[in-house]
């Protein structure tokens, strides 16, 4: 069974660079793409970031360019996000998701998916 596991949400003051994780166990992802999505309240997800199978592309919301950084370590069959400079407006539940071969941008190219993690922002 396939499961991810997110950590590293929490309340954050506005400006700080926290860094959320996520692993995931029941097989190796280590040729899928795999990618970060947020939903904030009464709004639909959207997509974040994505990375290669190799981490070698990735690809980034145009609200968090520059300021986030995505990265993976296949070893450990985990996904990361760098989040620096966080706004009140990045305040959301944070997923992470496997896909296929390539980076998507919509939710429905995935195909797992975590629980979610809260990141809260104040100002």
């Amino acid at each position: 069974q396939v499961q991810l596991v997110e950590s590293g949400g929490g309340l954050v003051q506005a400006g700080a660079s926290p860094r959320l994780s996520c692993v995931a166990s029941g097989r190796t992802f280590s040729t899928n793409a795999m990618g970060w999505f947020r939903q904030a309240p009464g709004k639909e997800r959207e997509f974040v970031a994505g990375i290669s199978w190799t981490g070698g592309s990735t690809a980034y919301a145009d609200s968090v360019k520059g300021r986030f950084t995505i990265s993976r370590d296949n070893a450990k069959n985990a996904v990361y996000l760098q989040m620096n400079s966080l706004k009140p407006e990045d305040t959301a539940v944070y997923y992470c998701s496997i896909g296929g071969w390539r980076i998507a941008t919509m939710a429905a190219q995935y195909d797992y998916w975590g629980q979610g993690t809260q990141v809260t922002v104040s100002s």
